[in-house]
């Protein structure tokens, strides 16, 4: 291994993270217009919509936390290498490919997770035009 395998994760990492950002923001967009609603009296949706938003912001502090430490694992498996310390530059590169693997999962659950608060957005919307939705 040598000092451009770890630096090859750089790039991937970053946009990894400038996404997990752009969720975070997504999502809070999101609570701030939900809260506009409760405000307006729409508070079944709202309620309906916490538990998921909750889970979501929690599972986004966990994918960034993670990515995150996936760079810096990443730099310092570099310095390691830099230094000439290549078992444990290996195994911290080890290490850092684990923690973006499992942001990557989260991230996968986060999605799937948003997109059950895109149903109940449908539902209120079918609900109010007084549409029924086939089961």
């Amino acid at each position: 291994m040598n000092l451009t395998t770890p630096a090859l994760l750089f790039p991937a990492i970053s946009l990894l993270l400038v996404a997990f950002t752009n969720r975070f923001l997504v999502t809070a967009q999101l609570i701030r217009q939900l809260h506009a609603k409760y405000e307006t009296g729409a508070k079944d949706v709202v309620i309906r919509q916490i538990s998921n938003l909750r889970t979501r912001i929690m599972l986004i502090r966990r994918m960034q936390a993670l990515g995150v430490s996936a760079f810096i694992l990443c730099a310092l498996s570099m310095f390691l290498i830099f230094i000439d310390v290549q078992v444990v530059a290996q195994v911290v590169f080890g290490l850092s490919i684990f923690l973006l693997v499992m942001a990557l999962l989260f991230s996968l659950y986060e999605i799937s997770i948003s997109t059950k608060a895109i149903e109940i957005e449908m539902e209120d919307m079918e609900h109010a035009l007084g549409l029924h939705r086939e089961p």
